[in-house]
């Protein structure tokens, strides 16, 4: 399932080189690599991963919002990506393990998080925005590609425990050209270990164009560690799926890592504090509008009759009720005691940290009755 490795000459070639299931206009399209993985998915689970898109999306414009309100330190927007987050994400197991960037709020959405986990770490209330045991996903990383690193050692746990798992780390096409994302895949091939790299391919890596980084489809980068690929269109939700449900069983089954990239874009900034007009055209962010991934399952959708406005108008329904509940938990948070910091540090109590803890508290205490 390796790709063909041809140089990368534009844009349009970029997403030719991709396998994809749905074509930008809606249109089923045959695909035997493919067909086979989603093959069970019918009109109500097709209406399912609209309705997690749009919702996903409702959630991401809120996030923009309350940052340009001054209630969020900083936001980093998935616009455009919800095919592949969404997609990906509904293929794990329960027991899969998630090791994500800053960017998956639609991997922690369909995790099962609550309205508040999608703001806490961005208001700066925590480390952690979820509880990472409750989700089975790690912290967000902003680290660029250091969880790549995390999600091997946990899949070598995996191994060693002989357990019915796989451990599942996202990047962006920039983490790639990281030592760690090497380092990682590097590891996991060597010892076999049960993990799924997902490089989400969005075209830039904050102002950096990912033709600069990569002259050949970035899936032909795994075969060469071992590693089988997959290049998917990331803007098809089912191939995105279908690539996922391949990876994870040719993990699971014990023959070692593998490599999904999923060719998609960036609709806004890199992040909150990014200005990506500075560098790309008007011209190239319209013509990644017209592939857009959520209008792309609804032509489908409609197209089969599985969809009409009344499902559209409840959809959307529920993304705006999502949005309000993410901005309510969002404005009614409440700042923890300083020395809460040091909870939930170890598992069991630790000398160390409750010497540390002791001279933060007399620290603070040096300030009481000071103005």
């Amino acid at each position: 399932m390796s790709p063909q490795i041809t140089p990368i000459a534009d844009m349009a070639q970029d997403l030719e080189l991709a396998e994809r299931i749905l074509a930008p206009d809606g249109e089923r399209v045959a695909n035997t690599r493919l067909d086979g993985f989603v093959a069970d998915v019918d009109g109500a689970g097709l209406r399912a991963l609209h309705r997690d898109m749009v919702i996903l999306r409702r959630i991401d414009a809120e996030g923009v919002a309350l940052q340009r309100q001054g209630q969020l330190g900083l936001w980093a927007p998935c616009q455009g990506q919800e095919a592949t987050q969404i997609g990906t994400a509904r293929a794990l197991a329960p027991q899969d393990y998630v090791f994500p960037s800053y960017r998956e709020t639609g991997v922690i959405y369909a995790r099962g998080a609550q309205p508040g986990d999608f703001v806490r770490m961005w208001r700066g209330e925590e480390g952690a925005g979820h509880d990472p045991a409750a989700l089975r996903v790690a912290p967000l990383q902003i680290i660029i590609g250091a969880q790549t690193l995390h999600a091997v050692g946990y899949a070598l746990g995996i191994r060693h425990e002989d357990a019915d798992e796989v451990a599942v780390t996202y990047f962006g096409d920039g983490a790639t050209s990281q030592g760690d994302v090497n380092e990682a895949m590097i590891f996991s091939s060597s010892y076999q270990a049960p993990v799924v790299f997902v490089c989400q391919n969005n075209h830039w890596a904050i102002s950096e164009p990912v033709s600069v980084q990569s002259q050949y489809p970035i899936a032909g980068r795994a075969p060469g560690f071992g590693i089988p690929s997959l290049r998917v269109d990331g803007n098809d939700v089912l191939a995105c799926m279908a690539a996922m449900r391949w990876a994870l069983a040719h993990a699971r089954s014990g023959q070692g890592p593998a490599y999904i990239e999923a060719v998609t874009y960036r609709m806004g900034p890199h992040t909150t504090a990014d200005d990506p007009t500075r560098y790309r055209s008007d011209d190239e962010l319209h013509a990644w509008r017209e592939r857009d991934p959520i209008a792309r399952l609804e032509a489908y959708l409609r197209s089969i009759g599985e969809l009409d406005d009344d499902q559209l108008a409840d959809t959307q329904r529920a993304a705006d009720a999502a949005a309000r509940d993410m901005r309510a938990e969002c404005l009614g948070m409440v700042t923890r005691p300083p020395l809460a910091v040091f909870d939930g540090v170890y598992a069991e109590p630790h000398s160390g940290l409750e010497r540390q803890r002791d001279e933060y508290a007399a620290y603070l205490a040096s300030f009481d009755g000071e103005a």
